[in-house]
């Protein structure tokens, strides 16, 4: 049984495979969801059509480059929606702008990651993200009343 969720919003399929592959050799059980624009991103997320049971993810990796509504406009919705924006957020994106990087951190974002071009160092970055969030941080259990009050219970990372 899967134990953490994470939803990819990922438009290029190659990394989309890298972060697969990272996430895949983890020694936690990941379950993660992949969708390719922002728009199936906010469906996912509030499970609607035909999202409409699937488990809120645990964490977002968001891409900024997407098509539909850019990754800036779904975390901005997500961070004004009372049921979406206790969720942790990290972009994972090509760009290095500082625009971009502060418009993140400003808008909410948790952290911002630029994808390395390199695969070896893409992987490492994949599983640093892992670590940090799954190992290292404490979150709030998904699909909880109270979920921005409790921290996961025994037995979770």
């Amino acid at each position: 049984m899967k134990d953490i969720y994470v939803l990819l919003v990922e438009d290029n399929p190659g990394d989309a495979e890298l972060t697969r592959q990272a996430l895949a050799s983890s020694r936690l059980s990941i379950d993660l969801a992949v969708v390719d624009d922002g728009e199936k991103a906010l469906q996912y997320l509030r499970r609607e059509g035909r999202y409409g049971d699937v488990t809120r993810p645990d964490l977002l990796l968001l891409d900024l480059n997407l098509p539909k509504l850019s990754g800036e406009e779904v975390l901005r919705e997500l961070k004004t929606d009372p049921e979406l924006r206790s969720l942790p957020v990290v972009i994972l994106t090509s760009s290095e702008a500082e625009t971009e990087i502060s418009r993140c951190y400003a808008e909410g974002a948790n952290c911002y990651v630029v994808k390395p071009v390199e695969f070896s160092s893409f992987l490492d970055a994949v599983s640093a993200i892992e670590r940090f969030w799954f190992s290292v941080a404490s979150l709030s259990r998904r699909d909880s009343p109270v979920a921005k009050t409790r921290k996961r219970g025994p037995g979770r990372k």
